[in-house]
């Protein structure tokens, strides 16, 4: 066989190979870990605390979808008005909000019917729907079997999913309502805070994992932080 046609034989095999094996998700994917200002960026660290409202950049379609391109809590409930909180992540769809203490005359999120009181001024992501999903990069210390605490409010309770590297992960977790009778102000349903002990567990490789935390059914849950500890 001539040296050209060997080339040929060996590009048509290669063709055929890159084919039969498609690029793997993360060789694909184009979203990068956030960072601005006040968050330096890079993946976030696990084992430790992963917060859902530094989900990655790169927009609708990579970093995440949302039912609308409005953020609902920057810049709307949150007045755009210089401030770091009031306009974080502001012309994403995504819709950010923070915890909020020290309100008069009614309390918000550090109100008498929090499960667990949340950390001051701690950004998460709000008024989720069916539907959507947002991608969360990692930079996993050692691979293996970790569970999660999950941080969250939810006033009718619902179901997500998360998926790693582009697979399912998990099957459908139940979040459970913290919706109270009990609380006389009714806007207030959506900061009942709650922290559920290892929530999900899954395992994870070493090095760079995507999360993606999809919103299957319920909506209207406020997502803070996945805590990740290794599983023994």
């Amino acid at each position: 066989m001539s040296r050209n046609a060997l080339f040929l034989c060996l590009t048509a095999a290669s063709v055929l190979a890159a084919s039969a094996f498609p690029l793997s998700f993360l060789s694909q994917y184009k979203g990068v870990p956030y960072h601005d200002s006040h968050y330096q960026g890079g993946p976030q660290k696990v084992p430790g605390r992963v917060l859902c409202a530094y989900y990655d950049l790169g927009g609708e379609g990579v970093a995440y979808h949302d039912t609308d391109p409005k953020n609902h809590g920057s810049g709307e409930l949150n007045p755009a008005d210089g401030t770091y909180l009031n306009e974080f992540r502001i012309h994403e769809g995504v819709d950010t909000s923070y915890t909020k203490f020290d309100r008069k005359p009614d309390p918000i999120d550090d109100n008498p019917f929090d499960k667990v009181v949340p950390p001051r001024e701690l950004p998460y992501v709000g008024w989720t729907e069916p539907g959507e999903w947002i991608n969360i990069t990692v930079d996993v210390a050692h691979a293996g079997a970790y569970a999660a605490d999950f941080l969250y409010a939810s006033n009718r309770g619902g179901t997500i999913l998360i998926d790693v590297n582009g697979k399912e992960a998990t099957e459908p977790l139940q979040v459970t309502t913290t919706y109270d009778s009990a609380d006389p102000v009714a806007w207030r349903q959506w900061h009942h805070w709650n922290l559920a002990p290892k929530f999900f567990k899954i395992r994870l490789s070493q090095g760079r994992n995507v999360l993606t935390v999809h919103i299957l059914t319920g909506g209207n849950m406020n997502l803070a932080y996945f805590d990740f500890k290794q599983d023994h």
